[in-house]
């Protein structure tokens, strides 16, 4: 299994906002950051958004932020936001004209195998990955912050 585009610069955008809390994270800074365009980004945002992964702040100092702690924001949930399916075999696709239905294993394996990678996913969040702050900070361009880290759970 391979995930998109989407689902990874997700993840990443949502990390890039939980090292720079408690700062307001710009589109354009994001996108410069991970070298893809602001319309994609833009594009990928707007699921996060509308589950409240992400909230905006309109104006001239506006930007984007966490919508909810970074502990509480699993990889599951962002991907399943971000994923169109994740139909592992064409025997998983809804009308599937297959004549082993109902006596392949294989169908059985591949579903044990789906939801052992969403247990894997789901006891992972924002927060495990961004536990790097000054480092990840730096990767991504983003300036020092004075005094003490800001904790991203």
């Amino acid at each position: 299994m391979r995930l998109t585009r989407q689902s990874n610069y997700a993840i990443r955008t949502l990390v890039y906002c939980a090292v720079n809390q408690p700062e307001l994270s710009r589109v354009a800074d994001i996108a410069r950051a991970y070298g893809i365009s602001e319309l994609f980004l833009f594009k990928l945002i707007k699921p996060l958004v509308e589950n409240r992964l992400l909230e905006t702040v309109r104006g001239r100092h506006g930007g984007i932020r966490l919508g909810k702690p970074a502990v509480d924001i699993t990889l599951l949930e962002t991907i399943r936001l971000t994923e169109e399916n994740f139909a592992l075999a064409e025997c998983f696709e809804e009308g599937a004209d297959c004549p082993l239905v109902g006596e392949c294993d294989l169908n059985g394996a591949l579903r044990e195998a789906l939801g052992a990678f969403f247990t894997v996913l789901e006891g992972y969040t924002i927060a495990d990955l961004a536990h790097k702050r000054r480092s990840l900070r730096q990767r991504l361009g983003l300036a020092e912050l004075a005094g003490e880290p800001v904790p991203v759970h």
